[in-house]
């Protein structure tokens, strides 16, 4: 067999977004106004929400319940909530799509970085679909916004060796929920007007496994690790929970490396940019994706699905890569023999690209 005729497929996306949206400009003047900002404060925060490029967004709960969310263990308590029936919902609709029942499900991999549990939430949405007893599992907490990417990767790398199988990767992020009304530091309002909540699940099904009509082939991946970069980005934790990190570095550090890592992990399958007709990144912000399209020299629309998903519905984490890749799966508009290439970027400082091809 060929290593296209080995790789496995993505069978569908499903996506879910929480009921209560938002546009921008509401949660701004509210938080603006929780902060009691005027002046020359509140032109500036106002200048780095608008800078984000985002015009609403959807959150886990009604906003106005999060003032009532006092401590760590009551926004985590809610988050168990909302990501159960969120990453349910998203689940259900990628196996509605994909043809299959939860019982046809023989790994079951998830990933987050906004909220913990144990059991994981895959656990509970085992119970409540009813999955096999012998159902594997591999939660992944940590990664961040390249989680979406990483973890279809691994998903991938499973079903080579288990070419009969059927894998399916959630993303639950609900970055709502790590919201610190009390923290005015420039990386937390960042934060305020990037973020938003959504989950999303993608079936894989190995090479082996009945076909259907054939959906993109994930043919290859690869990891992206910068050393001494670890506090460019990711969480700094406290007592009252979650803090973000976020640096000015990160940019920087794109158009520094991007573009080599991708021009050698293209060449391992004979490609070069030039043969990518599709390139899905996780919508990182305005900044990050400006540096991904610097460094990948993709010109004027060459990240169009991205910015347009960033600005519907902000940075899901590690879901909105899986948006972005739903996004062109509806359109229609890949063709046979078509490559695209998967991107997410997170703490680490990492990467990961997924080449797939129709």
């Amino acid at each position: 067999m060929t290593r296209l005729e080995r790789a496995p497929e993505i069978r569908a996306i499903g996506r879910a977004l929480p009921p209560h949206y938002y546009p921008s400009e509401l949660l701004r003047e509210a938080l603006l106004d929780e902060w009691g900002a005027c002046g020359h404060e509140r032109t500036r925060l106002e200048r780095i929400h608008r800078a984000a490029s985002v015009r609403g967004r959807h959150l886990a709960l009604p906003m106005e319940a999060y003032r009532s969310l006092g401590s760590f263990a009551a926004a985590n308590e809610a988050w168990v909530r909302a990501a159960t029936e969120l990453g349910g919902e998203a689940l259900e609709s990628a196996l509605r799509r994909a043809g299959l029942e939860p019982a046809d499900i023989d790994h079951f991999f998830f990933t987050t970085v906004t909220g913990i549990a144990s059991p994981t939430i895959d656990v509970k949405l085992i119970n409540r679909l009813g999955m096999r007893p012998d159902v594997k599992r591999t939660p992944m907490f940590g990664l961040g916004c390249v989680g979406g990417a990483a973890g279809t990767a691994r998903a991938a790398d499973y079903l080579r060796g288990f070419a009969d199988e059927i894998a399916v990767l959630l993303s639950v992020e609900l970055c709502s929920l790590t919201l610190k009304l009390a923290d005015r530091s420039i990386a937390n309002v960042i934060s305020t007007a990037l973020f938003g909540d959504g989950a999303a699940a993608v079936v894989l099904a190995g090479a082996q496994r009945e076909q259907r009509p054939a959906g993109p082939r994930l043919i290859g991946s690869r990891s992206l690790f910068f050393p001494d970069t670890e506090e460019i980005m990711g969480w700094r934790i406290d007592d009252g929970g979650f803090n973000v990190v976020l640096t000015a570095g990160i940019p920087d550090l794109i158009r520094a490396h991007l573009r080599g890592a991708v021009d050698s992990f293209l060449a391992e399958h004979g490609l070069s940019r030039r043969n990518v007709e599709h390139w899905v990144a996780h919508t990182g912000g305005p900044k990050v994706l400006r540096a991904i399209e610097d460094a990948l020299e993709l010109g004027h629309g060459g990240l169009a699905r991205s910015w347009r998903s960033l600005a519907a519905i902000g940075n899901l984490s590690s879901a909105s890569v899986l948006f972005v890749a739903a996004d062109l799966l509806d359109s229609g508009e890949a063709r046979e023999g078509d490559h695209g290439v998967l991107l997410s970027l997170g703490p680490g400082f990492c990467g990961e690209l997924v080449l797939v091809r129709w």
